[in-house]
């Protein structure tokens, strides 16, 4: 999996196991991933890709703020 901005992924290993997240930026196998809680978006978590499973969707990340990306990862989890 290469993870593009925008992604919605799943959390597989790690305290924020189960959760998911959406990709703020990725590269050399790592990817930066934020939820707008316990993540913001001014302070992603650097996770490895191949700790993170694809939901397939993605969200737009134009004008996104901590509580927009809160609201659209809830019908997620």
């Amino acid at each position: 999996m290469e993870p593009s901005k925008g992604l919605v992924v799943r959390a597989m290993a790690g305290r924020d196991r189960g959760g998911y997240f959406v990709v703020v930026d990725a590269a050399e196998g790592f990817a930066w991933i934020a939820d707008g809680k316990r993540r913001k978006l001014a302070a992603p978590k650097r996770k490895k890709i191949r700790h993170l499973q694809s939901t397939r969707q993605t969200v737009p990340m134009e004008d996104v703020t901590d509580k927009k990306l809160r609201n659209m990862l809830k019908q997620y989890g």
